[in-house]
């Protein structure tokens, strides 16, 4: 199937360079606006298509891809997570499902040091203050934050990310533990020098910061859940640049406005956009949009990934980045 009679279908914008390059290659269909196409919008987008290329804003649940013209034979996923796509529901239609890993690994790495840093040293309080022309002055007890070093932190899920932020942490001084589906080799616990928990509420209990680097699974819904989340030490804090789902929020906050743990730093929520208003109100909370992968260096290779599978496939082979639903 030559590339250029592939009809391609994205549904959201993408960096000018991938835009370009795709018209080259193939009959593609881009957006002109950066809004999420509703799911009437989808259906009908999808059915003349011979690959989709969807982001996480999209729900491409069975009903969309049973609704889907028999073209459609590639779902090249612009990002690493697919549990926003029914991969079983697209094998069962015969439809191969792509994706981007390891990309983001170093850019989302470096966003939960930054939360952690930003939480545990008070950064957006002291930035608060300056915008609001309240500093008075230095004093020996104003703006006291933590000091990172010596530090234990836990590392909910040690795959390519949650190694990346091992790395760093180590880095930074920090004792460095970890809870995965599965243990690492020993020598890479030894140059991570990490110490696996096989109990997560073990290791919860005895962390001073938790970072949550798993995927959402129906497995991890709630991993992190009200009773979880009572384990943990009071002056602790937990930080999530993975999925949002992982925790549940409305416990989370009760506990942050209880006192019962120390801070949070959060870039995804559990219902995405929609995340409890209350955590706004909260100074020892650090809020971002979503902003964990968001580097134009990794947004460019992403688009360059999907590309690469899209190509691969219009020759005729599997996508390198092809998802096998086994493995998730």
């Amino acid at each position: 199937m030559p590339g250029k009679q592939l009809s391609v279908v994205v549904t959201r914008r993408l960096p000018d360079q991938i835009e370009t390059r795709m018209k080259e290659l193939f009959d593609v269909r881009l957006r002109d606006d950066d809004t999420v196409m509703s799911k009437a919008e989808l259906t009908a987008a999808l059915q003349d298509a011979d690959v989709l290329v969807p982001s996480i804003t999209d729900r491409i649940d069975a009903e969309v891809i049973k609704s889907a013209g028999e073209r459609l034979k590639l779902i090249a996923n612009f990002g690493a997570g697919t549990d926003h796509i029914d991969v079983d529901a697209a094998r069962d239609a015969g439809i191969e499902v792509s994706n981007t890993p390891g990309v983001m690994t170093e850019d989302t790495a470096d966003m939960t040091m930054a939360l952690i840093l930003a939480v545990v040293r008070r950064i957006p309080e002291g930035l608060a203050m300056m915008q609001a022309g309240d500093w008075e002055g230095w004093s020996p007890t104003g703006m006291l934050g933590g000091r990172i070093a010596g530090r234990r932190l836990g590392i909910l899920g040690m795959g390519r990310i949650g190694q990346a932020v091992a790395r760093r942490a180590a880095a930074f001084g920090m004792s460095v533990h970890y809870h995965n589906r599965r243990r690492l080799r020993p020598e890479t616990e030894q140059e991570l020098g990490a110490t696996y928990w096989d109990s997560l509420d073990q290791m919860v209990a005895r962390m001073d910061i938790i970072s949550i680097n798993c995927p959402h699974t129906p497995a991890t819904f709630h991993l992190m859940n009200a009773r979880r989340l009572k384990l943990m030490k009071p002056d602790a804090v937990i930080v999530n640049t993975s999925r949002g789902e992982v925790i549940d929020e409305n416990a989370l906050t009760r506990m942050l406005r209880a006192g019962e743990v120390a801070g949070a730093g959060l870039d995804v929520f559990e219902q995405g956009a929609q995340f409890n208003p209350r955590l706004r109100e909260l100074s020892n909370v650090v809020l971002l949009p979503h902003m964990g992968s968001a580097t134009r260096e990794g947004r460019v290779e992403m688009g360059e990934r999907v590309i690469l599978n899209i190509h691969t496939f219009a020759d005729g082979h599997k996508p390198p980045d092809l998802v096998v639903p086994e493995f998730l």
